[in-house]
This record gives structure tokens, C-alpha cells and sequence, in this order.
């Protein structure tokens, strides 16, 4: 799996809330390999879900969920 696609994802999510990037942006990635749901096997569009989940669960319907999905898209 290319790292540079989440990693492109995540540095357009940092960017976009901006602020330091282990505040809500890390948060989310972090939730998402720590929460038990990320399987070795993933693709893209699993974490990509899975980081759009974790963003709702940890902040809402609001702009972080809204900053992942266009980091993504």
C-alpha cells in the first residue's frame, strides 16, 4: 500500500483546519489506527471511511468531518 496517498489526505486535512496538526487532524488519524476498525488488508476507501467516521465521532457533523471529506476527494 502507497503511504503517500493518506499522507497527502492528512497534510490537506492539517492544512485546511489548520492549527498544529496533532490537535484535531492527528486526533482523527489516530482514533482510526488505534480504534480495532483498520484491518491489515484495508484499501483507501476503507480508511478514507474510516477517517470521516472518526472525525463525526470525535467532533461532529461539523467542519473536521467536512475537512476530511474534501481532503480525500
Amino acid at each position: 500500500l502507497n503511504s503517500g496517498i493518506p499522507n497527502r489526505a492528512f497534510y490537506l486535512l492539517a492544512t485546511a483546519l489548520g492549527g498544529n496538526s496533532w490537535e484535531r487532524a492527528g486526533q482523527i488519524w489516530f482514533d482510526v489506527l488505534t480504534g480495532g476498525e483498520l484491518t491489515a488488508n484495508a484499501d483507501f476507501a476503507q480508511f478514507a471511511r474510516l477517517t470521516v467516521a472518526a472525525a463525526g465521532d470525535r467532533f461532529g457533523a461539523g467542519d473536521e468531518r467536512e475537512a476530511v471529506l474534501k481532503a480525500w476527494s
